[in-house]
């Protein structure tokens, strides 16, 4: 890991949902309810709000956006703690 400080996932998901409500595309019910580690990178998870196909809807691309958002905004700061 680089120089980036140590924190659990639930203090994570905090921070995450904070920026999420902040964030200039938030609507009602976007938000992050897991995240892993992925080498130097945090991936983001939640509802994607598929259609009834399980196909992207509307608002999927909003999901993925705000994500990588999160994920280039806290990897460089933080890690997960083990």
């Amino acid at each position: 890991m680089k120089h980036t400080q140590a924190i659990d996932k639930s203090a994570l998901l905090q921070k995450a949902n904070e920026l999420i409500a902040e964030h200039k595309d938030f609507f009602p019910g976007l938000s992050a309810t897991d995240v892993e580690q992925k080498g130097d990178v945090l991936v983001f998870c939640g509802d994607y709000f598929l259609d009834e196909q399980g196909l992207p809807g509307s608002k999927s691309t909003v999901v993925f956006n705000v994500f990588k958002f999160l994920a280039t905004e806290l990897s460089p700061l933080y890690h997960l703690q083990e």
